[in-house]
C-alpha cells in the first residue's frame, strides 16, 4: 500500500507559538485512569513518597499500564533544571537529593514483582554527576530485591559527562535509554539546554560498552516526515537498537503547540522504514511513549 504523507511547508523557524487550534482525531482518544491496580499502586507509590513520570507528563496510558501493574518511576525528584518546551515537570528550586530513594523503588518494585522495571529522572545538573550515583544505587536496590526483573534506565545526557555515565552502565541496566526527541533544525526551541550530537554520542559510548540501546522522538511539532528520517539514519549509524516515536501532545496552554495531528499511516511507515535499516525495534504509533510496551521491546 501506497503511503501518502501530509505535505509540510519547508521552513527554517520553530512552531509558531500561536497557530490555529487544530482538533484532536479520533484516534488519540484515550480512557481515564481507573480500576482496582491502578489504585493500589497509587496508594503505592503515594505511600513510598515516589514519582511516575506518567503522572508528572500526563502520560496518555497511564491507565491502561497502571491496571497492568507497571509504571515508570523518576527519582532524583519532581522538579528539573531544564526548560523543554514540550515537557509538563515543573522547573524551579532544586531539592536535596533523597539518598534513601533507591531503596525505596527498590521495595516498590518487589511489591509489584514486575518483570520491567523502568527508571527514569528530572534533570539535575547542579549536582557534580548529574545523579548518576541514584541511578546506579536504584538498579542495585532492584537486582538485590528481584533479580528476575529486568531494568530500564531512561537517563538525561548528564552535561556530557562519560564519567556520569560509566556510574550507571557499572550498575548493569539491561536497557540503556536517552531521549532524542526531537529533529535538529527544532532543538532550539524544544530542548534549548540539550544538543543533538550530545544524545548521539551518549548512545553510541553506551553501545561500544555493549549495552542495548534505545532512544525515542515525538513527532507533531513542525518537523517534516524526511528529517525525522535523517535522524533516523542517524541513530542507526551509532547502531542504536529500538527506537520509539509517538505524538505530541501539548501538556497545557503554556507549552509548544501541536503543529499537526500525525496520521497512523505515517507511524507504519515509519516503522517499515526503521525496521528496514536495522533496527531491532521499532514502536510507532500515535500515543507510543518511552516506556510504553516497554517490555515488549527487549
Amino acid at each position: 500500500m501506497e503511503i501518502v504523507i501530509q505535505e509540510i511547508p519547508a521552513a527554517d523557524t520553530a512552531p509558531s507559538a500561536e497557530p490555529a487550534r487544530v482538533r484532536k482525531p479520533e484516534w488519540l482518544k484515550a480512557r481515564v485512569p481507573g480500576g482496582e491496580n491502578y489504585s493500589r499502586l497509587k496508594t503505592m507509590i503515594d505511600d513510598r513518597k515516589l514519582h511516575t513520570v506518567c503522572e508528572e507528563a500526563r502520560c496518555p496510558n497511564m491507565g491502561e499500564c497502571w491496571n497492568s501493574g507497571t509504571a515508570t518511576f523518576m527519582i532524583l525528584g519532581d522538579t528539573c533544571t531544564r526548560s523543554c518546551g514540550f515537557c509538563n515537570v515543573k522547573t524551579g528550586k532544586m531539592h536535596v537529593v533523597d539518598e534513601d530513594e533507591p531503596r525505596r523503588v527498590g521495595e516498590a518494585v518487589a511489591l509489584m514483582n514486575l518483570r520491567h522495571a523502568v527508571i527514569t529522572s528530572v534533570n539535575r545538573d547542579e549536582l557534580f554527576d548529574g545523579g548518576a550515583h541514584i541511578f546506579a544505587n536504584t538498579i542495585r536496590e532492584i537486582r538485590q530485591r528481584l533479580p528476575q526483573c529486568r531494568v530500564e534506565v531512561l537517563i538525561p545526557d548528564f552535561m556530557g559527562s562519560e564519567e556520569a555515565l560509566n556510574v550507571v552502565l557499572n550498575a548493569q541496566p539491561d536497557v540503556l535509554n536517552h531521549n532524542i526527541e526531537t529533529v535538529p533544525r527544532l532543538y532550539r526551541t524544544v530542548r534549548p539546554q540539550a544538543h543533538y550530537h550530545r544524545t548521539l554520542e551518549l548512545l553510541e559510548r553506551a553501545k561500544q560498552r555493549g549495552f542495548t540501546t534505545k532512544t525515542g522522538l515525538m513527532v507533531g511539532l513542525g518537523e517534516r516526515p524526511e528529517e525525522v528520517l535523517d535522524v533516523m539514519a542517524d541513530l542507526r549509524a551509532v547502531e542504536c537498537d529500538i527506537f520509539t516515536i509517538g505524538q505530541y501532545l501539548q501538556p497545557t496552554k503554556n507549552h509548544l503547540p501541536v503543529d499537526r495531528y500525525v496520521h497512523p499511516d505515517e507511524f507504519a511507515m515509519y516503522r517499515t522504514k526503521g525496521m528496514a535499516m536495522g533496527f531491532k525495534h521499532v514502536q510507532s504509533s500515535p500515543l507510543t511513549r518511552s516506556s510504553y510496551h516497554a517490555e515488549q521491546h527487549v
